[in-house]
C-alpha cells in the first residue's frame, strides 16, 4: 500500500516505533505520546483505521496499552 503520510502523521509513526506511546482499546483509540494526550486525535484514528497501528498486548475495552507499530506500519517509516 501506497500512504501518503504529514510530518505530523509520521512523527506519531516514529514515537510508536520507540516504544513512547500508548493507545486505548477500542474501535475509536485514543493515543498518548510520553504519557501526554495526542493533540490531534483524529490523526491517530486515521493511522489506527489504516493499519498502521495497534494495541501491542491484550486488555480491557477502552484501557490504555503499549501500541506497536504493524508490519504496514514499519514499512510506510522504511
Amino acid at each position: 500500500m501506497n500512504y501518503e503520510l504529514n510530518h505530523r502523521a509520521r512523527a506519531l509513526l516514529r514515537a510508536i516505533a520507540a516504544g513512547r506511546a500508548e493507545v486505548t482499546r477500542s474501535v475509536e483509540p485514543d493515543l498518548r505520546v510520553d504519557g501526554l494526550l495526542c493533540s490531534d486525535q483524529s490523526a491517530a484514528r486515521e493511522l489506527a483505521h489504516a493499519g498502521l497501528l495497534r494495541p501491542a498486548v491484550p486488555g480491557d475495552s477502552g484501557s490504555w496499552v503499549p501500541a506497536e507499530l504493524t508490519p504496514a506500519g514499519h514499512a510506510v517509516l522504511a
